[in-house]
């Protein structure tokens, strides 16, 4: 039966490649996009909701749909402070995850990234700990977690400090074997055709997915 679903950040790395994946998918009837700006597609499936997401206690109905998939992600730099960071980081996926239970959400899935975790003495990767743990904690029938490493695609903005780091990561993926397979960097678009494309109705719980679980899938499934 095919599934509804709503998702934060379509215009974002990974996001794009989702929202085009679920447009294409039989497994969705609808999808709705939320978020400041539009993503600029025209399909009969999309129902597209465009205000700032600070605000979406005033717009709390809006928030229905079977799955949530959250892409929401920024970094310190463009955020300008952490503050702001942990807003777009923490603070918003959580706000729109309680949303989305209370109207009868079943699923969640959520862009989080290698590393996380809440006890790090990497504030991104605390933060990202943090939002995975609370999200857990909101009670979906099912939480799907991805922790991508470096994503490899092209952005709208330009983040150097990141490029660089792919690369790095990139030449050294052929030697990053054993417990160092969950650091090699993915094709944004990989990560999103398994989060469009992954059985998720047969799955149940909290499951997590690092970067070579998740291409080690998507290479069962293209």
């Amino acid at each position: 039966m095919a599934q509804s679903a709503l998702i934060l950040g379509g215009t974002g790395l990974v996001g794009s490649h989702v929202l085009k994946h679920l447009l294409e998918s039989d497994s969705y009837s609808s999808v709705i996009s939320v978020g400041r700006s539009s993503t600029g597609i025209k399909h009969p499936k999309l129902v597209e909701h465009i205000f700032d997401l600070t605000e979406m206690d005033r717009h709390a109905d809006l928030f229905k749909a079977d799955v949530l998939v959250c892409c929401l992600g920024t970094t310190i730099k463009k955020a300008g402070s952490k503050t702001q960071f942990r807003l777009i980081d923490y603070t918003l996926p959580l706000k729109a995850s309680i949303l989305m239970k209370q109207n009868g959400a079943k699923s969640v899935f959520l862009v989080s990234s290698s590393g996380a975790d809440s006890t790090s003495r990497f504030f991104y990767l605390q933060v990202k700990g943090d939002v995975e743990r609370a999200i857990t904690e909101v009670g979906f029938e099912r939480t799907l977690i991805f922790r991508p490493a470096g994503l490899l695609g092209k952005r709208n903005e330009f983040r150097p400090g990141e490029k660089i780091g792919v690369g790095v990561m990139k030449l050294l993926s052929p030697i990053m074997i054993g417990p160092l397979r969950k650091n090699r960097p993915i094709k944004a678009e990989n990560v999103a055709y398994v989060m469009t494309h992954l059985p998720s109705e047969r799955i149940s719980g909290v499951r997590a997915y690092e970067s070579h679980e998740i291409q080690t899938l998507y290479d069962s499934m293209s």
